[in-house]
């Protein structure tokens, strides 16, 4: 009776998890390929000057101003390209000294240069001039390489040692901080050959394990600030003619980074049960324990990889308590995850039905 149950879960287990996984057939068929700009994790110096008043103002999600962004290239020589900005990002817009910045720059412009590729890109700076800055910044910059570690259909990013000329006016005031950058949506699809996909769809719609890995790793970084439903901090892309891929973007209201501005995210207006961004709160959508146990063990055996991205980064930060209170916070998700218990109580049981 018990080899005859122990077949039925591996039929089970097989007929679930192998055909739904776009990313097995992805990882294994192709090598995956980024552009020059993504290809070394070395903080890349650049220059740029704008005014943060007409960033703010004078731009939309259509409407850019002119400026120019500077880089310096591997023989130290400094190379400028003429770009065009804009403000992104609702909240940060509204309430960052620094919103974050949308750069665009022409394919002939780019052509030749180490933003060969890229004509659109995001530019994540310090939201405010306050303590711990730079380790937010740091710290959503090791949430994207979390990622990279538990599926292929992630975002590239660049680090960025940043001098900042911002207009006042007649005066102008010199900042120097660390950003990062990251790639657009169109260059994650033309890796996969896939499509980018701009209309809703239900989470229950899309790839099963692909979701569901995504639910996972917004648990562990304790995010509720995004909506797969209405592609809210996330892009969906259509691989392999296969079912819709949420690729997951902008972490600065989660408990791991746990920045002096995070909220508990309302999105479309839907009242939460926890009071604050370090209480974990399970959002994904409820499908086969087969699927949910897979993934489940996918974290636990990649939970060393998980803690050498934050560990390997340890001296970068500029307040060591930082490091560690989110690696403790890290840990304490490999705490549900192990036990039974916790994991059935915290994550199957307050699985979403609608």
């Amino acid at each position: 009776m018990k080899k005859r149950v122990s077949l039925l879960f591996l039929l089970t287990y097989l007929s679930i998890a192998g055909p739904l996984s776009a990313q097995d057939t992805a990882a294994s068929t192709k090598e995956i390929k980024v552009t020059k700009l993504f290809a070394s994790t070395d903080p890349l110096p650049i220059k740029m000057e704008y005014s943060n008043r007409d960033l703010r103002k004078n731009t939309n999600d259509s409407t850019y101003i002119l400026s120019s962004l500077q880089y310096q290239d591997e023989d130290g020589r400094w190379e400028t390209l003429d770009v065009k900005i804009r403000a992104r990002g609702n909240f940060r817009r509204e309430h960052c000294y620094f919103p974050p910045v949308k750069i665009k720059i022409k394919k002939a412009i780019a052509k030749s240069t180490l933003f060969q590729g890229n004509k659109e890109l995001k530019l994540v700076l310090p939201c405010q001039l306050v303590k711990h800055n730079q380790d937010y910044v740091l710290k959503e910059y090791l949430a994207y390489k979390m990622y990279e570690k538990i599926t292929p259909f992630h975002f590239k990013t660049r680090r960025v040692a940043i001098t900042l000329t911002e207009q006042r006016g007649k005066k102008t005031k010199i900042h120097e901080f660390e950003g990062f950058l990251i790639e657009d949506i169109d260059k994650v699809a033309k890796r996969h050959e896939a499509k980018k996909i701009k209309r809703s769809v239900h989470p229950l719609e899309q790839d099963n394990i692909c979701s569901v890995q995504n639910d996972f790793f917004q648990y562990m970084i304790g995010n509720t600030d995004f909506s797969v439903a209405y592609q809210h901090n996330e892009k969906l892309i259509f691989v392999n003619e296969r079912k819709a891929i949420p690729v997951p973007y902008d972490f600065d209201m989660s408990g791991l980074v746990n920045t002096n501005y995070s909220l508990v995210s309302q999105v479309q207006d839907e009242q939460l049960s926890i009071e604050k961004v370090t209480q974990r709160l399970f959002r994904g959508f409820k499908r086969n324990d087969v699927v949910f146990e897979k993934i489940r063990q996918e974290f636990l055996t990649k939970k060393p990889a998980l803690f050498e991205v934050l560990d390997e980064m340890a001296s970068e930060f500029q307040d060591p308590k930082q490091y560690e209170t989110a690696r403790k916070f890290l840990a304490d998700f490999f705490t549900v995850l192990a036990n039974e218990k916790k994991y059935r109580s915290e994550i199957l049981a307050v699985a979403r039905v609608k």
